[in-house]
């Protein structure tokens, strides 16, 4: 058996919490806000299992195409840095205290993300109970840094054609 209940999962890379009912036929899985996730296994495409006493924070964020990679590159190697000095108690230690994997940066991660951007990721290894913590405080810092380095975030193409026909469209 791969998986168990109480196992964390992200399935097909959009869904993600904890396993509570297997079934015969369907998988549930709780999502950290609250909703109850039943998907049958016939539709799972790609399940992943995080490791038990650790995971690994990943998360990014999809800047558009005109973003200059070289000023986002800037700016989220100093959130990496940001994160581990504020988030240090986090992470994954050995048995001398040294972080087994720090938060670091790891650059362009997937090009032309839905064709309105590129995907930049941030990641490192926390003790599994500082998961869902860690988490929040790595996506909160990237949002403030792509706000207070105007990062151009990616943008759906319903708003910049609404925003090219209407002026008054604000973004």
């Amino acid at each position: 058996r791969q998986i168990h209940h109480g196992d964390y999962v992200i399935i097909n890379g959009n869904r993600q919490g904890k396993i509570e009912e297997i079934s015969m036929r369907h998988l549930k899985i709780r999502q950290y806000d609250g909703y109850l996730y039943t998907v049958s296994y016939s539709s799972i495409m790609e399940l992943q299992n995080g490791n038990r006493g650790m995971r690994r924070v990943n998360e990014s964020l999809v800047l558009n195409y005109r973003q200059n990679p070289d000023d986002a590159f800037e700016v989220i190697e100093e959130v990496a840095k940001t994160c581990n000095e504020k988030y240090g108690e986090y992470l994954l230690k050995d048995e001398n205290g040294v972080p087994v994997e720090s938060f670091e940066f790891n650059q362009i991660t997937e090009l032309n993300v839905d064709f309105r951007g590129h995907r930049y990721s941030l990641s490192g290894l926390v003790k599994e109970a500082d998961f869902v913590e860690a988490g929040k405080k790595v996506r909160y810092e990237l949002a403030m840094a792509a706000y207070k380095n105007d990062l151009m975030m990616a943008e759906s193409e319903g708003l910049e054609a609404n925003k090219a026909c209407d002026p008054q469209v604000s973004m």
